[in-house]
């Protein structure tokens, strides 16, 4: 009922001390005025996408990397903006819930405000369904009051988050021009966004003066390339299903007879599950990347935990830990074509339906993976082997004893932590400046998470940079219309990453010697509550940062290297630059040379 989006909610003594709690904004977002740098004009990651990409974005293709920057900044091409009319915007919860989705519309609703008392923010209740339908709600303080700082999507609600259809994007530009909106405002994941992007793209081709934003919000972290460092939702899922991993472990080692077997949310790529290893350190953890990578089927990895169970059991440990993603069963070779096969049936409406109706596509084509009990599976393959050894005599521990979990619903609708509160808020911030300074199709940014807020560095990139083009199926029952289509595609846990490497450093001792550690609940205050995803203090990010230490260079070549200099100073910038240009050449041509094509 739409009646019920937007009702006061009934706090606990928590739920109030958390609704109290007033996120930090960086300097660079404090004040009335808009300061913002444009960079230099973006290109796409694959040059061999630039054809198509540039086909489907005429208009939104190539725009400026944008840079907020505080009032005190010298800054002497920066675009200061102290004018601000009144503005009416849009909002809508696309994606997945995930915790600190309400403190993006309270940073923006405070932007607004704090510009122009008389601009306006409108929710769309119902999701993308209430975009369509024109469904509003007015967000007003009152309203904020119970939602600030809480979990869940209730304060707007969320169907299905799909924006891609000529009907969706034509109810959407209806929409847009009936409401006389500046700025619609889209939360959500790589799907949502990849859709805010085309949408933009419609807009600007139809000269609709709404301008289209996105916002990275999704529990699965697989938003994330060089402009999104993290996604909200992200800290506070891994923290929430880390604390329950860890009691898990703590309870095998205190009756060290059974062995959990937990799968835990992530869709198709297993940030979640290597995050989750890092904080709690289970005893073993399959990524869905590894498999992919060595081509392991169900069988092989089975013989892999059967193999480390008999080792823990020479050891006398006969109890342990094993984590494993939801999508590794994508990952695995005869499973993937067992669902293309379903999913193939299931298009064909045939009898099947009925039978596989779990398995009914995500709003992306891709199969309902979290229906998919992949953990009762390995456990009953690996408890069927060990019983054979047992009887052959080649084990000699005790009777194996599984006992299967499947940590994901639990953790979406928890409070929120206190990096999600934080990020959440600035992006919400960050989306107003966006469109103050006139830009569409661009996504929210913030680099140098891995710093206090105060260093934190807000930006905004277009959406478009972000895209690549995929000529081939990954997802079982994916439509041939998603394959060539710019997207933003899930990004994989990177194999040479930081964060991998420091799983590899000590899966070993994860494995054998039960370093079990438990982080507790999600904390607010004291200990524990600026704690950080270990996956994102470990790697060396900042790719904002770079690139604009990239133009300060090249700006200081500049002045160096004028009509009148030396002539040694003009042959000296010409041969380093051309050893430089000799270098970036070859390295980018091998980077694309090298992406995977099947």
């Amino acid at each position: 009922m739409d009646s019920d989006f937007g009702i006061p909610r009934e706090l606990s003594p928590l739920q109030q001390l958390r609704s109290h709690y007033q996120p930090e904004l960086p300097p660079c977002l404090q004040g009335t005025t808009v300061r913002v740098e444009l960079g230099d004009g973006t290109t796409v990651s694959e040059a061999s996408d630039s054809h198509i990409i540039a086909r489907a974005f005429p208009h939104t293709l190539g725009q400026p990397l944008a840079h907020f920057l505080r009032e005190t900044t010298k800054v002497s091409d920066a675009h200061i903006i102290t004018q601000l009319p009144s503005i009416r915007v849009g909002i809508v919860f696309c994606g997945r819930q995930a915790p600190g989705g309400h403190n993006v519309i309270w940073g923006l609703y405070e932007a607004l405000k704090v510009h122009n008392a008389k601009s306006t923010l409108l929710g769309f209740l119902g999701g993308s369904e209430g975009l369509f339908a024109q469904k509003t709600l007015e967000i007003t303080d009152d309203i904020l009051q119970t939602y600030k700082n809480q979990g869940g999507y209730d304060l707007l609600g969320r169907t299905k988050d799909q924006i891609r259809t000529t009907e969706q994007v034509n109810a959407a530009l209806k929409a847009c021009t009936d409401l006389k909106l500046d700025g619609l405002v889209i939360i959500g994941g790589v799907t949502s966004n990849t859709d805010a992007a085309h949408l933009a793209e419609f807009f600007a081709e139809a000269k609709c003066s709404t301008k289209v934003v996105g916002v990275p919000v999704t529990t699965n972290g697989d938003l994330k390339n060089q402009f999104v460092e993290a996604n909200v939702g992200f800290d506070t899922i891994c923290k929430v299903n880390s604390q329950l991993i860890s009691n898990a472990c703590t309870d095998a080692l205190s009756a060290e007879k059974y062995y959990y077997f937990i799968r835990l949310m992530g869709r198709k790529h297993s940030h979640v599950a290597l995050e989750c290893t890092l904080q709690s350190h289970p005893n073993m953890v399959i990524l869905g990347e590894e498999v992919a990578a060595s081509k392991l089927t169900i069988f092989d990895i089975s013989k892999q935990i059967c193999d480390a169970v008999q080792a823990r059991a020479g050891q006398d440990k006969n109890h342990g830990v094993i984590l494993i993603p939801e999508g590794i069963i994508e990952s695995i070779p005869e499973v993937y074509a067992l669902l293309k096969e379903i999913h193939g049936l299931l298009r064909e409406e045939t009898g099947m339906r009925l039978l596989f109706l779990l398995l009914h596509p995500e709003s992306d084509d891709s199969a309902q993976l979290s229906q998919i009990e992949t953990e009762k599976l390995l456990a009953y393959l690996v408890e069927t082997e060990m019983n054979k050894r047992l009887k052959e005599g080649t084990y000699k521990g005790k009777k194996f004893n599984a006992i299967c979990h499947f940590f994901g619903y639990q953790a979406r609708g928890s409070l929120p932590s206190k990096f999600d509160c934080d990020y959440a808020y600035v992006l919400g911030h960050i989306c107003y400046h966006i469109l103050a300074a006139g830009l569409n199709g661009y996504m929210a940014t913030v680099t140098n998470l891995k710093s206090p807020v105060n260093k934190w560095k807000c930006g905004a990139a277009p959406i478009t940079a972000m895209m690549t083009v995929k000529n081939w199926s990954q997802n079982a029952g994916s439509t041939s219309t998603s394959i060539g289509r710019p997207a933003i595609h899930p990004a994989m846990v990177d194999l040479k990453g930081k964060a991998y490497e420091l799983l590899r450093q000590n899966a070993d001792k994860f494995l054998m010697e039960d370093l079990y550690r438990n982080p507790g609940p999600l904390q607010y205050d004291g200990p524990g509550a600026d704690a950080k995803a270990v996956s994102l203090c470990v790697e060396d990010q900042d790719y904002m940062g770079r690139i604009k230490k990239l133009q300060e260079y090249l700006d200081q070549v500049r002045t160096i290297v004028k009509p009148g200099c030396s002539q040694d100073v003009l042959k000296a910038a010409l041969s380093v630059m051309a050893s430089v240009t000799d270098v970036l050449t070859t390295i980018s041509s091998s980077s694309n040379g090298g992406q995977q094509t099947a």
